[in-house]
């Protein structure tokens, strides 16, 4: 792929590029069709809600246990450019995987400009600690924790990896794999983009908060995926990541899907036939 230079870029081709409710302005359909799922999902499925992992008034997630034993555990992570996206608007992910032995826990976080990025980076970091301390009571493996998530979720699973749990009381290696969907890892362009008066980065935080300057210290595999019809800039972003993490002798594959974008790449983690489902579940050893 040739390398995308966005330095050349007028103001509003850097929003196209860059801000994907722009590049794809039918995401209301998807929305919608994700809601009818999620009701759909939410009368069949076990669910243990609004557990507290921290004290900011979002700091909760959701617990969907598995149908057997101590099982393996996928934290999912939603998008919405940090500014948007509640841990419901995602309950259709466990379907698929609860279905073939996995725990799946679905977090919440406070949204920008009521939290910084700094401290919405913070939430997570105790909600995985949280997991891993607790999720043993729920029938999650804590020795077998795996993150997943979409756009700004792949990037805060991304900042994950960057974590050495060893300073929080668990193993360095506590997640054992991701999967990285359509992320954005050097978070520079938000500041020229229109999102930015909700996140309110400059140079400062936006270095300290792009998992594309910082090394994963994990041992697991990493799946990096994004959408063949998503722009060039975006899709840049992840073969930047890809590579940086082959440089630094980190497992790390590329899956792009042709026929998907930005909105249906999370869409389809609903199907049990897609391919990000049964890479997932292939990282977590079952099938």
């Amino acid at each position: 792929m040739k390398t995308f230079d966005r330095t050349t870029l007028t103001e509003a081709e850097m929003e196209w590029h860059f801000n994907p409710r722009v590049t794809f302005p039918n995401h209301v359909e998807y929305m919608r069709t994700r809601a009818e799922t999620n009701a759909r999902v939410l009368e069949k499925l076990e669910r243990l809600p609004n557990l507290r992992y921290g004290p900011n008034p979002l700091e909760t997630l959701d617990i969907y246990p598995s149908k057997g034993g101590l099982s393996p555990v996928l934290v999912y992570i939603h998008g919405g450019y940090w500014r948007a996206g509640y841990k419901e608007d995602w309950t259709f992910v466990a379907e698929p995987l609860i279905e073939c032995g996995a725990t799946v826990v679905v977090l919440n976080y406070d949204l920008c400009p009521t939290v910084s990025l700094d401290e919405l980076v913070s939430e997570i970091r105790r909600a995985i600690i949280w997991i891993y301390q607790n999720v043993k009571q729920y029938g999650g493996n804590p020795s077998k924790m795996y993150v997943s998530g979409s756009s700004a979720g792949g990037h805060l699973c991304a900042m994950m990896l960057a974590e050495d749990w060893s300073k929080h009381g668990a193993p360095r290696n506590l997640l054992k794999g991701a999967t990285l969907i359509t992320g954005i890892y050097d978070i520079n362009p938000v500041i020229d983009i229109s999102v930015n008066a909700d996140i309110k980065l400059n140079k400062y935080s936006a270095r300290r908060n792009s998992p594309m300057f910082l090394t994963p210290l994990m041992t697991g595999p990493i799946l990096a995926a994004v959408g063949g019809k998503e722009s060039e800039g975006w899709k840049q972003q992840t073969h930047d990541y890809v590579s940086m993490c082959r440089k630094n002798d980190i497992k790390c594959d590329f899956m792009e899907l042709p026929d998907e974008d930005h909105f249906s790449l999370g869409s389809i983690l609903g199907d049990p036939g897609s391919p990000l489902v049964r890479a997932t579940l292939q990282q977590m050893g079952l099938m």
